[in-house]
């Protein structure tokens, strides 16, 4: 058990902190090398990008590993670069005779074709999700430097930032699992992958509770939700498998030519909401 212990403490910050990078370069290669990004969920880099932007600021006050706050500037290094191919090679909208291009017609994306306010990271122009980002770590810089020289409120403020960007972080495992219940399938999502996540989660959930650095509980608890999440997933690979798609009607869509658009043909490309990170970076 203790030889079990020191390697893990050499190998997980090692995995960790590569793991961003190792996860998303295959997805970005893919879409550069087929010109297209049909079936990649922009929620990957939007989820992604925030909980490691909010995670950077958590850290003047709580002081966790330095693996995780590099993992984190590493993270937003792979999910800009992977936003920047997604967004050149979008397919147009399907009412443009596209590949449906879901979530990027803008519509209807999200769960239950829920119509996201202002179509909040759906827009057709790539000038706005850069202006968010931008707004969001500037909004960010300004309350760390109004907030920071007050002791008495800081400490609260600073776990308030975490809990928020990993809260964020833990819910990127759910448009996976429910795109797979609602197409009763996993076509197109590789075991590989998969074996990935379980692995990650293993070693991750090993280490956050034999370290003798300091993890957070807001990690574990982060932590410890994705790893059911992914178990889940899982179950469903073992019950659905490779089989096709259950395709159904898209309600609400408008109507072009006087037909409503209906649910998108699966190709072989596409996966329902695109692939999330494989290996431990979902992140932490």
């Amino acid at each position: 058990m203790w030889l079990l212990t020191v390697l893990a403490s050499y190998a997980a910050p090692i995995f960790l902190i590569l793991s961003p990078i190792l996860s998303y370069t295959d997805q970005a290669i893919a879409m550069h090398r087929t010109k297209s990004s049909a079936g990649f969920s922009l929620d990957i880099p939007l989820i992604m990008l925030v909980a490691s932007i909010f995670r950077i600021f958590y850290y003047p006050g709580a002081r966790f590993d330095t693996a995780l706050l590099i993992q984190s500037f590493c993270n937003i290094f792979i999910q800009l670069v992977l936003l920047k191919i997604a967004l050149d090679h979008r397919p147009p909208p399907s009412s443009k005779g596209g590949d449906a291009a879901l979530p990027f017609a803008g519509a209807q994306d999200g769960l239950g074709g829920f119509q996201r306010p202002y179509n909040f990271w759906q827009w057709r122009s790539p000038k706005p999700y850069w202006q968010f980002l931008l707004a969001l770590f500037i909004s960010l810089t300004i309350l760390e430097l109004l907030i920071a020289p007050f002791d008495s409120i800081y400490p609260n403020y600073s776990s308030l930032i975490g809990y928020i960007g990993l809260s964020v972080e833990a819910t990127l495992p759910l448009p996976q699992l429910f795109a797979n219940a609602r197409s009763r399938s996993c076509k197109g999502f590789r075991f590989s992958v998969l074996a990935s996540w379980l692995l990650g989660d293993a070693m991750k959930m090993f280490w956050f509770f034999t370290s003798t650095t300091s993890i957070p509980w807001a990690f574990k608890l982060c932590g410890i939700f994705q790893a059911i999440c992914d178990l889940m997933i899982g179950i469903q690979y073992l019950v659905y498998g490779d089989q096709q798609p259950t395709i159904r009607t898209q309600q609400g869509w408008p109507h072009v030519g006087g037909k409503p658009h209906l649910g998108v043909p699966y190709s072989g490309r596409q996966t329902p909401t695109g692939r999330r990170t494989p290996l431990g970076e979902k992140t932490i």
